[in-house]
């Protein structure tokens, strides 16, 4: 049995089980799954565990192996700019579903403010961590690490990305002999990675169900009732966005059957879903791209480490959603001029959003503040905190699905063929 087909095994069952557990009102159930989740957070630890010695590793690697310099740039600049326009085109796409649908105007204000109330102090423990959010120019300054190692110690990814590819570039250029050395040290890690990943892989299914079962379980039917019109057009348009916006771009950019695509590189999604985080899942994310869609290393490892940190679309579609959402229920008009601050605040935010879960919280509350609606943030914020887990794991999916589209798109477009590659590596991801 494929692995993929394992985790979707553990996924439904999650959510079979977690929701039977929740409307029957099982609490011996409800208190199983949250003693089994502590598997589910092993998973996430044993894959973060090797997210850093991957990400320098394979960007060093990929980056020497360039040869030219100016293709380097030339990677860099398609690579940023398609992230960018998925990432606008997302946030539209939020923008005209809200306007269509309006799922604040079907709230009722007392129901508004009951659900408001219930989780006001956790609304502001993210307003807290929201003010302490650096400024932009901290944030571009912050790119530029004083000392990598402190980065890798931090988890802070962009940072790191940025010293991989400069070190990288200049190994690219010393002398053949030293060269060689340094890169055959860093296949080796490279190399050892690939074989842990597949070691914990073998605990995903397992995981995927912890996860999934005590997120659902204590996924409250009421709240969800009352915000199941919001919930629906933020899925609605997640959907929208990877049928329209990846699966036209894999059809006629990289001219592979939206099908065929999205069955090879089903593991990654599906991982993504159950961690709400794209940095735990890059591992999996860049084995799927070399050995099921064909990618070069070169092109895996300068592409997609840089979409699980600046590659945000499922995030930024919900940022455009909850700002009309919230903006809709205390009647606060949002024009063209609104919404298209909207537009480019959501799509720079997202890029600045961290691949952890429910960092899209963080960000959203800098996106409504740039529109008005700075006296309504708190309660706003803590409106949708309720069901913010669950679209959590669905942006993720739909942030992963966009980083493989893109590196394929890439790919393709410096002259790679597409086929699968089984990586040269003891035990293969997806095997039974």
């Amino acid at each position: 049995m494929q692995l993929y087909t394992k985790i979707l095994i553990g996924l439904v069952a999650g959510v079979v089980v977690g929701t039977f557990a929740n409307w029957a009102g099982l609490t011996w159930l409800q208190d199983l799954l949250q003693m089994i989740e502590p598997i589910g957070t092993v998973f996430i630890r044993l894959i973060m565990m090797i997210v850093i010695p991957l990400v320098v590793a394979s960007l060093i690697l990929g980056t020497a192996s360039l040869g030219d310099i100016r293709k380097l740039g030339r990677l860099g600049g398609k690579t940023v700019g398609i992230y960018l326009m998925t990432t606008a085109v997302a946030v539209i796409i939020g923008l005209l579903l809200s306007q269509v649908v309006r799922p604040g105007s079907r709230i009722d204000p007392t129901t508004r403010d009951t659900i408001a109330a219930s989780l006001a102090d956790d609304a502001a423990g993210r307003m807290t961590m929201a003010a302490e959010k650096p400024s932009v120019g901290e944030t571009l300054m912050n790119m530029i690490p004083t000392n990598p190692f402190a980065a890798a110690a931090n988890g802070e990814l962009l940072p790191l990305i940025i010293f991989s590819i400069i070190f990288g570039a200049a190994v690219s250029l010393v002398a053949q002999d030293r060269r060689d050395t340094v890169l055959s040290f860093f296949n080796g890690v490279n190399d050892a990675v690939m074989i842990v990943i597949d070691w914990v892989m073998k605990l995903a299914p397992y995981a995927v169900f912890a996860l999934v079962g005590s997120v659902v379980s204590t996924f409250g039917l009421d709240l969800l009732r009352s915000l199941a019109l919001y919930c629906l057009v933020v899925t609605g348009g997640l959907l929208l966005h990877v049928t329209i916006t990846y699966m036209s771009l894999v059809r006629f950019v990289v001219g592979m059957s939206p099908i065929v695509f999205m069955k090879r590189i089903l593991e990654a999604p599906l991982v993504g879903f159950s961690t709400s985080s794209s940095s735990a899942t890059l591992p999996v994310t860049m084995e799927v791209a070399q050995e099921k869609l064909g990618v070069s290393r070169e092109t895996a490892s300068f592409v997609l480490p840089l979409g699980a940190t600046i590659n945000m679309d499922g995030t930024a579609l919900y940022q455009a959603v909850a700002v009309m959402f919230i903006a809709q229920i205390y009647g606060v008009p949002m024009g063209v001029g609104e919404q298209l601050t909207i537009v480019l605040t959501a799509t720079l935010a997202s890029v600045g959003a961290a691949g952890v879960p429910s960092a899209g919280i963080i960000t959203l509350i800098l996106v409504l503040q740039s529109v008005g609606l700075g006296a309504h943030v708190q309660t706003g914020i803590a409106l949708i905190l309720g069901v913010d887990r669950i679209l959590d794991m669905l942006r993720t999916a739909v942030n992963v699905t966009g980083d493989l589209t893109v590196a394929s798109i890439v790919a393709k477009s410096e002259g790679e063929e597409l086929v699968p590659r089984p990586v040269d590596h003891p035990i293969a991801i997806g095997s039974s």
